[in-house]
């Protein structure tokens, strides 16, 4: 096992004006772009700036966001914010200054809702933005993985939902197939189950499967010696499954590696042929449960909560 400390991190004039750093990103100008969960809010930083700069502010309005469950930025410095005013499930982009580039809301019934710790990563929450489209795990439609354009118009989906002995019970079977979709600079994408047995697949870029890998390792041996063999029947079709997650988060870093977060404060590293090369954990100001992975061009990790800076290599 390997042990990374952080190069840098926040000021603390900067760190103290957060709540909840949820995901620290940063720009190709070398902007920080901070996502504060509990705030409802994005934020910019440039290092040697009085104080953060809120450019996202709260609210159900467009252009602002409300009970926010997941944020991701492109390459472009435009970004992407899900969030669920009243009943809604809307999807908003923004340019890099904050100013609001439209979105989207979709329709459905309720998915099966999966929890990190006490952040909801399903449906909604395991969005990722590539500049030109949105990716979504949504087995509820018959596929792992929903590719949306920018207008909302679904484009294609891929994936066959895995098998999980519980296909009698539809909601719970989906909640099993619940996963984060990474798109790769090279073309393809890997997908990470964040419930059920752990494990991940690779795709080529028109969704067909390349391999499958499972998550194996002394320390996630624990969660996987607890997970429930049974559940509880639910009385009604209006109850949805809540099922914990073993994997906290993931991301694709510049070389096509693949780095998946255990709820444990645990990172392993796979290579591009789906081999387990490394054991990581984050020590800061003490070992850090990453939320979210965010790798820069010049192969530098940042690590939320606490935006900290580690070398990737």
């Amino acid at each position: 096992m390997e042990e990374r400390a952080s190069i840098r991190g926040l000021p603390a004039h900067a760190a103290g004006v957060f709540e909840e750093i949820a995901a620290c990103h940063v720009s190709a100008a070398g902007t920080y772009l901070v996502f504060d969960r509990r705030a409802h809010a994005v934020y910019t930083f440039t290092r040697g700036a009085d104080a953060p700069q809120k450019i996202v502010q709260i609210g159900g309005e467009t252009g602002r966001i409300i009970s926010p469950t997941a944020f991701d930025s492109a390459l472009d410095g435009t970004f992407m914010v899900a969030d669920a005013p009243g009943p809604l499930r809307r999807v908003q982009f923004f340019a890099p200054s904050g100013a609001s580039l439209g979105g989207f809301t979709i329709a459905g019934r309720p998915v099966p809702l999966v929890f990190v710790g006490d952040v909801t990563r399903s449906g909604l929450g395991s969005l990722k933005y590539t500049g030109s489209s949105v990716l979504m795990s949504q087995p509820e439609t018959g596929a792992l993985v929903t590719e949306y354009g920018l207008d909302g118009t679904p484009r294609r989906a891929f994936g066959e939902l895995r098998a999980t002995g519980q296909e009698r019970d539809r909601a719970l079977h989906e909640a099993l197939n619940v996963g984060l979709t990474l798109p790769l600079a090279r073309g393809g994408f890997y997908y990470v189950f964040l419930t059920g047995a752990p494990m991940f697949r690779k795709y080529d870029a028109d969704g067909k499967l390349i391999f499958e890998r499972h998550v194996q390792g002394v320390e996630v041996d624990p969660y996987i010696s607890q997970m429930p063999g049974s559940w509880r029947r639910r009385t009604t079709d209006k109850e949805i499954p809540l099922v914990p997650s073993i994997i906290r988060t993931a991301a694709v870093d510049p070389a096509g590696n693949l780095w998946v977060s255990l709820v444990a404060p645990f990172t392993y590293m796979y290579d591009a042929t789906g081999e387990k090369r490394r054991t990581l954990q984050f020590r800061a100001a003490g070992i850090v449960a990453p939320t979210s992975l965010f790798f820069t061009r010049d192969a530098r990790l940042l690590v939320a909560p606490g935006c900290y800076v580690f070398g990737a290599h």
